[in-house]
């Protein structure tokens, strides 16, 4: 069952990592960007490195996550002016 686990995780980082290049949309891309930071969270759980998993999840996924979504909306707002 551990295994089944870890072969779903895997296939989770390369199908929402793949998809991050693939999609048309800046914004899906940042979202699938911080689900994937999410799923490598889970990642670093499973190999009872908790520390970096809590890292992972505050930098990674929440702080670059947010300052992407701020530049995003800056961006946006100077294209319509």
């Amino acid at each position: 069952m551990d295994m089944l686990y870890d072969l779903v995780l895997c296939g989770l980082v390369l199908i929402v990592a793949g998809s991050i290049f693939l999609v048309k949309r800046v914004f899906t891309s940042i979202l699938l960007f911080i689900c994937l930071g999410l799923i490598i969270t889970l990642c670093w759980i499973r190999l009872n490195a908790v520390d970096v998993a809590i890292a992972e999840a505050a930098i990674g996924a929440g702080l670059t996550g947010a300052m992407l979504v701020a530049a995003w909306r800056k961006l946006g707002a100077e294209e319509s002016d």
